[in-house]
């Protein structure tokens, strides 16, 4: 491992903070438009199917290309690939081309950087991070996103108010340049063995072998299941909470970004506690804390008539995250075989990029026809019981234990 990890993992983060606070700003304005301009749930599935699918088809061969070359290029390219796509669409709408499908087409753009993304940065943390340190810098970049997270909404909010969406695409441009030119200029980090190996690339060949890598390890394969059936019961409490309170609470941009901002806040806290804790000495069982936390306040959501009892528990919900996140994360990165990191990320990457959209297929034109505090309420009870078979299965909690 270099000698010279922390300052590595500290350009690195650095860069992943500016990119993310450009997407963010635009994740959030992006929704916030369409919520307020069509009020649809229907709409509102299409924009996240949109944003979704291109990831599912693309994330195993992203995989592939995450153990199959170097994994800062692979992230540079992927940014670089947003902020072109974001350019333009901000010249589209500068010069009164703006639609609701445009926006559409940007998130589906968005999920091919993310699809490219996710696995090469989840496979490029453990390449320059000791493995004792893992659970702290996962936890650490968690509490940093969800600083950017807790500042976007407000910002994206305030801006929403002053000037037209373009001018927030703008910055996403900018932000993204930044990143990029950070990773090019100051980051060196040798490549990984694999990318080395002048071998003739096989994708098939490859993603056979990862998919019967997951076959031959219980672990992972019950954790994948497990994370299917928890991104689809997820998507109510994800992704309709912002129609529900335009609904319940008023049509107003500051109130949608109040419960992202509490999330954050929440988010961030979690963040905290679990680099300083570190969780328990099983990371399955904190993980099962975390499902649990998250099925109450899921059936919450749907129960509370006061918005300000609304925020308290979105700033649960937050801080219950992170127990789930990072020993997820950490559980695959030191417990998967370097040259298997970049297809089990790009896998898992499909599975949440699959589930959640196949759940607003269901719950999103659902919305439209219940009330958004039933499917929270019944998702919620669901997600509750399902943290059992989590904290009962041999397999998942001998694998917890850790190295």
């Amino acid at each position: 491992m270099n000698k010279n990890w922390k300052k590595n993992i500290v350009l690195f983060l650095a860069s992943q903070t500016i990119s993310l606070f450009g997407s963010s700003l635009v994740q959030y304005a992006i929704m916030w438009f369409i919520t307020l301009e069509t009020k649809s749930g229907v709409m509102m599935t299409i924009s996240i199917i949109c944003g979704f699918v291109p990831n599912f088809f693309l994330a195993p061969f992203a995989g592939v290309w995450a153990d199959r070359y170097n994994r800062k290029l692979l992230i540079i390219l992927s940014d670089s690939l947003i902020a072109i796509a974001t350019l333009i669409l901000a010249i589209l709408f500068f010069m009164g081309y703006g639609s609701v499908w445009l926006l559409f087409g940007m998130s589906a753009v968005r999920s091919i950087g993310s699809a490219i993304q996710i696995p090469a940065v989840g496979a490029f943390i453990p390449q320059i991070v000791p493995e004792d340190k893992l659970t702290k810098v996962n936890a650490a970049n968690g509490s940093i996103q969800s600083l950017i997270m807790l500042i976007s909404p407000m910002l994206s909010s305030a801006l929403l108010t002053i000037t037209d969406i373009e001018a927030i695409f703008f910055i996403d441009v900018i932000t993204a340049a930044i990143a990029v030119f950070t990773l090019l200029l100051f980051l060196n980090v040798p490549t990984h063995g694999k990318a080395l190996e002048k071998k003739k690339m096989n994708y098939f060949t490859d993603l056979k072998e990862g998919f019967v890598y997951i076959r031959n390890h219980e672990y992972v394969r019950k954790f994948f299941l497990f994370g299917a059936i928890f991104f689809f019961l997820i998507a109510p409490a994800s992704f309709l909470t912002p129609l529900q309170v335009t609904r319940n609470f008023g049509e107003d941009v500051r109130k949608l970004a109040a419960i992202e901002m509490i999330f954050s806040i929440g988010m961030m806290a979690g963040g905290m506690i679990m680099a300083y804790w570190g969780g328990f000495k099983n990371k399955i069982h904190t993980m099962t804390l975390s499902s649990l936390i998250i099925g109450i306040c899921t059936v919450a959501l749907g129960l509370v008539p006061s918005f300000v009892l609304y925020l308290a528990i979105m700033c649960l919900f937050g801080v219950s995250v992170p127990f789930f996140n990072t020993p997820a994360t950490v559980l695959l990165q030191q417990k998967v075989e370097e040259n298997f990191l970049g297809r089990i990320f790009g896998v898992f990457g499909m599975i949440s990029s699959s589930m959640m959209p196949i759940g607003m297929l269901v719950f999103g034109p659902a919305a439209d026809i219940i009330r958004i505090e039933w499917l929270l309420v019944g998702t919620g009870i669901l997600l509750f019981i399902q943290s059992f078979f989590l904290i009962g299965d041999k397999a998942l909690v001998e694998a917890g234990k850790g190295s």
